[in-house]
């Protein structure tokens, strides 16, 4: 939960990295908090009822717009953790294998050391950095 608020926190922050642990952990949290609006739905469907139908779709849309920014953001550092510029993000749109690359980039390792975009946050803190 603390991963999810951090990314929460870091809103519309494109500038920095960020470790697989937290885009991942972003992620699963967004992930399970969106399966749990989108059943609201679907429990709206099997009881036929219109008014769940529609209060569970309006709560699922908004979810989806109110994490649109910090999930584009957190992606955006996970990219730049691994050395990659933002705009890599883009390869997402290309039909099949877009999303496929995106999420090879998202698995990959942090780059080592200092990059244009920070210090390794892997690292941060470490008596080799001291050095």
């Amino acid at each position: 939960m603390s991963w999810f608020l951090k990314g929460l926190k870091q809103y519309a922050d494109f500038r920095g990295r960020a470790r697989r642990q937290e885009y991942w952990m972003f992620t699963l949290f967004s992930f399970i908090l969106g399966a749990i609006l989108y059943s609201l739905l679907f429990i709206g469907i099997a009881m036929d009822s219109m008014g769940m139908i529609v209060f569970g779709l309006i709560l699922f849309i908004i979810y989806v717009l109110a994490l649109f920014v910090p999930t584009l953001a957190v992606t955006v550092r996970r990219l730049h953790d691994t050395g990659r510029s933002g705009v890599w993000y883009f390869i997402n749109f290309v039909p099949f294998a877009g999303g496929i690359i995106l999420l090879v980039f998202c698995c990959l390792d942090s780059e080592n050391g200092n990059n244009q975009w920070g210090t390794n946050p892997k690292n941060s803190g470490s008596a080799i950095e001291a050095i």
